[in-house]
């Protein structure tokens, strides 16, 4: 049983913050590999941060330095802190897990799409100039 509910999005202007959080099922944050996708219209789903059960994590480039995943204190709650946001941000903001068992192919790195099996209903960030 695992669910995951987003919340924080928004409307901010270029240059604004915005704080996303997605609370999941007890236990899935410290068992379960977690992270944040998006999906402008028209463009596939990306990557944009993703945590390990070790706390590593994985920036897409176009966000590193700007956006910062982590894990709350509870162990159930993972967020999303962007910063510096930019109009091309704009987009829905899914948050993902992925059993961290689950067979992984050759070519596995942690923000690969089609490995996380649980899926959020997203939160919509707009960015305006």
């Amino acid at each position: 049983q695992v669910q995951l509910q987003e919340s924080g999005g928004g409307s901010v202007q270029a240059g604004g913050s915005l704080r996303l959080s997605c609370a999941a099922s007890i236990f899935t944050a410290t068992n379960y590999y977690m992270a944040w996708f998006r999906q402008a219209p028209g463009k596939e789903r990306e990557g944009v941060a993703a945590i390990d059960t070790n706390g590593s994590t994985s920036y897409a480039n176009s966000v590193k330095g700007r956006f910062t995943i982590s894990q709350d204190n509870a162990k159930n709650t993972v967020s999303l802190q962007m910063n510096s946001l930019k109009p091309e941000d704009t987009a829905m903001y899914i948050c993902a897990a992925a059993n961290p068992t689950f067979p992984r192919p050759a070519t596995w790195r942690l923000l690969l799409r089609e490995w996380y099996s649980y899926w959020g209903q997203g939160t919509q960030v707009t960015v305006s100039s």
